[in-house]
């Protein structure tokens, strides 16, 4: 089959490649080509992810910015305050040990809460049918080779995709990645992730909740409608118990660790469950080669920040790849692509090595410790000045920032 030539290449239609498709489509217009390609035929609906993000203000910016926020906006819920908790799973008193105002400085949202179904179906329908992209789905990759002035692609029906740069989103196990050479460090947790979308009888005021219990975090993340999506990191013994309960028992579960706070709970979507591990990638890339997204940064789910993470790749990714193509330089081979990696695996390493160390304290079930924790966090809950540091470093409005993620376009 004949030979397709493109300048970018992005290996994987989530949310991080997608976010890259729309702000290069967006910069250059019909002057750019760009190929995704997926495992599965895109979806305009996901009505089985039941799946919720925590938006921090950073990436909200990155989602305004590239004009997908309007197809959000309607099924996002603004997080009021945020509540932080350390007990075991019986306590009968529960307090909050730390209560956060979820804004920034300038009065604005720190964080909202997006169905992920909502985020994969904007950011998808902000490509489609945009003459600069050509979708190869469902497709898989069956070789890859890395030449002088471009890779080729070969696919299992026998295309042979062709670009300056292939850029992989294809996630946290990245066969791509692995094709290139970049290796990883990491390791497995030894907890399962879990996540149900529910619906209370009484108000959830918009507050999200971070309960960290023995087995490991449990956070209720509020959505419209008094919706809410439950994240739920477990022991794994403990948790393949738990999905193996039928729903009512299921239920009763999630109760004792929500305590009754919001009246009774019902079902809003399918149970999603998935094993937990940290993994990073020595370096971000290589000769026309470039990770973002999970391939990039795998890390524990406990500050909610992984799809934080993508979008800040995708908006450093696009900004240098603007840059670049601007003044004609090879998008593929420059000083650009060193550019992007300083800037991306910094931040990366740190939060990936922060969530972990906060999933390892927080999960010792011991008196003397969560009494120090607690101690601290009290200590912390008194504190306003530095509360409104952490939740600037949270939202993502700190730091060297992309444009994108300043609201400012590229």
């Amino acid at each position: 089959m004949p030979k397709l030539n493109f300048d970018v290449a992005i290996v994987g239609g989530s949310f991080a490649g997608l976010a890259v498709a729309r702000g290069l489509a967006q910069a250059f217009g019909p002057d750019i080509r760009l190929a995704i390609i997926d495992r599965v035929v895109p979806a305009t609906e996901h009505a089985d992810d039941s799946r919720g993000f925590a938006i921090w203000a950073g990436a909200q910016k990155v989602l305004e910015s590239l004009g997908v926020w309007d197809g959000i906006r309607d099924a996002a819920e603004t997080v009021t305050a945020i509540e932080i908790s350390d007990s075991r799973l019986d306590d009968a008193f529960r307090p909050a040990l730390v209560t956060y105002d979820a804004r920034t400085d300038d009065g604005s949202p720190a964080a909202y809460i997006v169905p992920a179904s909502v985020l994969a179906t904007a950011l998808y329908r902000s490509v489609a049918g945009d003459p600069a992209v050509t979708w190869f789905a469902p497709a898989e990759i069956e070789s890859a080779q890395w030449g002088e002035t471009a890779s080729d692609l070969t696919l299992r029906d026998g295309t042979v995709v062709s670009a300056a740069l292939t850029i992989a989103a294809d996630g946290r196990q990245s066969k791509l990645r692995e094709a290139v050479g970049i290796k990883t460090v990491g390791w497995p947790y030894a907890q399962t992730g879990i996540v149900a979308r529910v619906k209370f009888s009484e108000p959830h005021g918009a507050v999200a909740i971070q309960h960290f219990l023995p087995g490991g975090p449990f956070a209720i993340l509020p959505l419209p409608g008094n919706r809410a999506c439950i994240t739920w990191s477990a022991d794994k013994d403990e948790a393949a118990r738990t999905i193996a309960l039928d729903d009512a028992s299921f239920l009763a579960e999630l109760d004792r660790r929500i305590g009754g706070r919001f009246g009774t709970i019902s079902l809003d979507g399918p149970r999603q469950s998935w094993p937990l591990d940290l993994r990073l990638p020595r370096r971000l890339i290589a000769p026309r080669f470039a990770l973002v997204g999970d391939a990039a940064h795998g890390v524990h789910p406990v500050a909610g920040q992984g799809v934080n993470l993508a979008l800040r790749d995708a908006a450093a990714m696009i900004e240098i790849l603007v840059d670049a193509g601007r003044i004609g330089l090879d998008f593929g081979s420059g000083t650009h692509l060193e550019r992007y990696q300083r800037w991306r695996r910094f931040d990366s390493a740190m939060s990936a090595t922060l969530y972990d160390g906060i999933n390892r304290a927080f999960a010792i079930d011991s008196m003397v410790l969560r009494a120090g924790r607690g101690a601290a966090l009290g200590v912390l809950d008194r504190i306003p000045s530095l509360k409104e540091l952490i939740i600037a470093e949270a939202a993502g409005v700190t730091g060297d920032l992309p444009k994108l993620a300043r609201g400012v376009a590229v």
